[in-house]
């Protein structure tokens, strides 16, 4: 029976992989001799063990036709760049080691418990065609010599260990964006041995999956817990094994509190300041209400900048919408006070209308006995010559009772503009507080703790 494990696959995520860190990477290569007469040089052991005289075929499975090759997986991984929003991807400095027992490379002629062999002998002998089932981009490194180890041990284990740069899919749910939390996943699935031949298994003995210490990324933290699962396919070749990781990162708000939602809030709150400005300014008012409504316009559209064009409400296009509303109606706002402080007028062109028609009927009326209306007041003469006098009827009425009911309408009507600016400055401000509390509540309590809870 031949038993396939898949090394440790050590994936390390690092956003900056400093020169040193490259070290830490690196296999320590054993001396294939330690000065102890050896009965065959080593070019004769590696001939006889993997060479055209061996009878090894590299193009057979270990255990072919016999039970199925175990391998086992550890990765340690570096997020080497973060996550991307807009393409749904990550990209990570994996360090994949695999691990599987062929027994036809197990030897007794040679000393050392281990053989550390160059990377061209891997053409030499057999490996499982393992490939990230979720990759969008991957390659090799290859300076100064490719990073790649074979080790043999004597009981036939074969390790295998190389360094590749990968960029993965992770699809991401934005609807608390920026306060959410992003699960990606790495996937490492067979290519062609159905699980008839091959299974792939993490490796217990030891921690399947490291992450390099002290890693920090600009606006994630990386969760201390990993899912490891199998994630097996089916497909109408067969059924081919698969396992899985996922990484759980935190968003940290930090940089949107500072460039979002700190702008918006004070914006927010410079355009209450029109309802302290005297309500005849209105060339201020309006270039304050407008200012800020064009302002929070191009702040909400940059916050979407960097997102993808998803169809669901995010959690920071609610806070910049609402923020929208408010300059708006505070712009709005002034237009109902500039309203109702110019309704004086044109009530008191109403009162003066009615009193025009109220006096007209009252010279149609007395028109057909008083004739000086119509000029001859000269011709009415009483006994002794005196002539008739009356007031003309043109004569206009005394403005003194109009004008002082037009101030007193006039002072009625700034009243209640002033008011109207008066109810905003405390209106205003507390409703906004409400959002406040229920937006806060809800994604950085609530929806927290729905996310935490799920697993």
């Amino acid at each position: 029976a031949v038993r396939l494990l898949l090394a440790p696959l050590r994936v390390l995520l690092q956003w900056h992989l400093p020169l040193g860190g490259l070290v830490s990477g690196k296999e320590e290569i054993k001396s294939a001799s330690r000065g102890v007469a050896q009965p065959m040089s080593p070019s004769d052991f590696l001939d006889k063990l993997m060479g055209r005289t061996s009878g090894y075929d590299a193009r057979i499975r270990p255990n072919f036709k016999g039970n199925k090759s175990l391998q086992a997986c550890k990765p340690q991984s570096n997020p080497n760049s973060g996550l991307s929003e807009v393409l749904s991807d990550y990209r990570v400095n994996v360090f994949l080691r695999q691990q599987w027992n062929d027994p036809r490379l197990a030897y007794r002629e040679y000393p050392d418990d281990s053989l550390d062999l160059d990377p061209s002998m891997l053409d030499s002998i057999w490996k499982p065609d393992l490939f990230f089932a979720n990759e969008k981009g991957a390659n090799f490194h290859e300076v100064t010599t490719d990073n790649k180890l074979l080790r043999i041990f004597k009981n036939g284990n074969v390790l295998y260990s190389i360094r590749l740069t990968l960029i993965l899919s992770c699809p991401m749910d934005l609807k608390n964006f920026p306060m959410d939390i992003q699960t990606c996943t790495m996937q490492l699935e067979s290519f062609g041995y159905t699980m008839n031949d091959l299974i792939f298994e993490w490796l217990e003995d030891q921690e399947a999956v490291q992450v390099a210490e002290g890693l920090t990324l600009p606006q994630f933290i990386l969760r201390d817990e990993k899912d490891l699962g199998y994630c097996t396919k089916y497909y109408n070749t067969g059924k081919f094994t698969c396992i899985e990781v996922k990484f759980h990162l935190e968003r940290q708000m930090g940089y949107y509190l500072i460039q979002m939602y700190i702008p918006s809030l004070l914006i927010v709150i410079l355009s209450w300041v029109s309802f302290w400005i005297n309500m005849d300014a209105a060339p201020a008012r309006v270039g304050l209400g407008i200012t800020t409504v064009l302002t929070m316009t191009t702040q909400s559209a940059g916050s979407r900048a960097s997102l993808p064009k998803v169809s669901y409400v995010k959690a920071i296009d609610i806070w910049m919408a609402v923020c929208l509303v408010f300059v708006f109606a505070a712009l709005l706002e002034y237009a109902a006070v500039n309203f109702v402080s110019r309704q004086h007028k044109e009530f008191m062109r109403l009162r003066r209308r009615q009193r025009r028609q109220r006096m007209e009927e009252e010279i149609v009326r007395e028109s057909r006995f008083y004739f000086r209306g119509y000029g001859l007041g000269h011709c009415l003469q009483v006994k002794d010559g005196g002539a008739i006098e009356g007031p003309s009827i043109y004569s206009p009425p005394p403005p003194t009772p109009l004008l002082r009911e037009g101030e007193t309408i006039h002072r009625c009507y700034i009243d209640r503009a002033k008011r109207i600016d008066t109810i905003s400055r405390a209106v205003f401000p507390f409703a906004f507080l409400v959002f406040n509390i229920f937006y806060w509540i809800i994604y950085k309590v609530l929806r927290s703790e729905d996310i935490h809870q799920a697993p």
